[in-house]
């Protein structure tokens, strides 16, 4: 097991509830009631899909913030920083992502060689879980309500927004349709070493597609048709590079997974993902409640 908080949130132990990175010089990772705090001494380069500092930033933390199932909120970036206001923590210069995983359920793994050092830390729910592609509930950047078939998805006829020709069911109603909805596999991926931007485009392909296969391998379905999930509605992940150079390490031009690189990422990806969910699984498994409720 490498849930190194574990015993921070179930048992109370203070003294456990900080990561000392070995692939990353001066990265710590802490548990705090509420939150996972990533922060490094140095500047990272990051590309990011975090609701709070997403894009290509500089930063020098990321936060992964607990919210209860039930949080719906229309402005995601304002609740967070909010809470980092009230934590004393500074809202510049980082990132900060939202989850309703049990914060004792957050998995880290690192690989180091010569070329290059990687940190992953994952927290993985999937109540919200979704094949991407298939004929699903979708929303529009107004956040209108839609359902996606096959003959809109293949561009061939306009996508209704008031009825579910499939199931007759009228679905106009938008209230809250544009609030997050927590559930979320939240990835950080911190890469010690030399990459090109292009490369790091390409890193967060190869995660991406890992945790797609975790996804299939342990089962998870799209809830509204029974296929295998992909991800889920509110995924996020964040690649943090470090900028100092090493001039006796390679410079990473590619990521995918004929790469030896892409080949890390996938796997520890591949793994964080899969000890998230099975703690989750464990710790629903006690309340009888079923694999897509974590």
């Amino acid at each position: 097991m490498t849930l190194p908080f574990y015993n921070y949130f179930t048992h109370g132990k203070k003294d456990e509830n900080t990561y000392v990175s070995s692939s990353w010089p001066g990265l710590l990772l802490s548990a705090h009631e509420r939150r996972i705090k990533a922060q490094s001494l140095q500047p990272a380069l990051a590309l990011s899909s975090a609701v709070y500092g997403g894009g290509m930033l500089e930063l020098y933390r990321v936060f992964n913030i607990y919210v209860d199932k039930h949080y719906r909120c229309d402005d995601p970036p304002r609740d967070i920083e909010q809470a980092l206001l009230e934590w004393q923590e500074r809202t510049e210069l980082c990132a900060g992502l939202l989850t309703a995983v049990r914060l004792e359920h957050t998995s880290i793994q690192e690989y180091t060689c010569d070329a290059f050092g990687l940190l992953c830390c994952t927290t993985a729910g999937v109540s919200n879980a979704a094949r991407a592609g298939s004929e699903r509930t979708v929303f529009d950047a107004y956040g209108e309500k839609h359902q996606a078939t096959a003959s809109t998805l293949r561009g061939t006829e306009a996508v209704s927004a008031d009825y579910d020709r499939h199931s007759g069911t009228d679905i106009s109603d938008t209230s809250s349709t544009s609030s997050y909805v927590p559930g979320t596999i939240n990835i950080m991926l911190w890469f010690n070493g030399q990459i090109t931007q292009g490369a790091m485009v390409n890193a967060i392909q190869t995660a991406i597609e890992a945790k797609a296969a975790a996804l299939a391998d342990a089962g998870i379905m799209d809830s509204e048709n029974g296929q295998t999930a992909t991800g889920t509605t509110t995924d996020a992940i964040v690649l943090a590079v470090r900028q100092t150079e090493h001039e006796s390490q390679p410079l990473h031009t590619y990521a995918g997974t004929a790469t030896a690189l892409g080949a890390v990422i996938g796997r520890l990806v591949y793994d964080t993902v899969t000890e998230s969910l099975q703690a989750g699984l464990h710790w629903k498994e006690r309340r009888g409640q079923g694999d897509n409720d974590i």
